[in-house]
């Protein structure tokens, strides 16, 4: 049984659980939405995503912001799937995340979207 992100209680009054396929797409979540240093025994989790939000916009920041994405999904759930494409996209304080990626377990490919706004 998989915890669903974020964490609340189902229609039986228990903790909700979700699908494996799910469950990866939440932590996916989790790491491309987490900046360095703020969780207190994992300093180094996460993607610094958040923080290019104020930086300029071009063609180099868009390039960097891609690797450093697929690097971050890479060191912390590169044993569950394989990143095989990234786009970021940003709108005023929205960011927008495509992600192609591909599920070792189950050799499926899923195309996922996120997208977070910094208020």
């Amino acid at each position: 049984m998989n915890i669903d992100f974020p964490t609340h209680f189902d229609s039986r009054g228990r903790t909700a659980a979700t699908t494996d396929d799910d469950h990866i797409r939440d932590l996916i979540e989790q790491v491309l939405f987490t900046s360095p240093g703020e969780r207190v025994n994992r300093p180094t989790f996460g993607s610094g995503l958040l923080q290019l939000v104020f930086a300029a916009n071009n063609d180099a920041l868009t390039a960097a912001t891609q690797l450093t994405v697929q690097g971050a999904l890479q060191q912390w759930l590169g044993d569950l799937i394989e990143v095989e494409a990234v786009r970021v996209e940003r709108d005023d304080a929205t960011l927008q995340v495509t992600l192609q990626y591909f599920i070792r377990r189950n050799q499926e490919r899923q195309i996922a979207q996120f997208s977070h706004r910094v208020s």
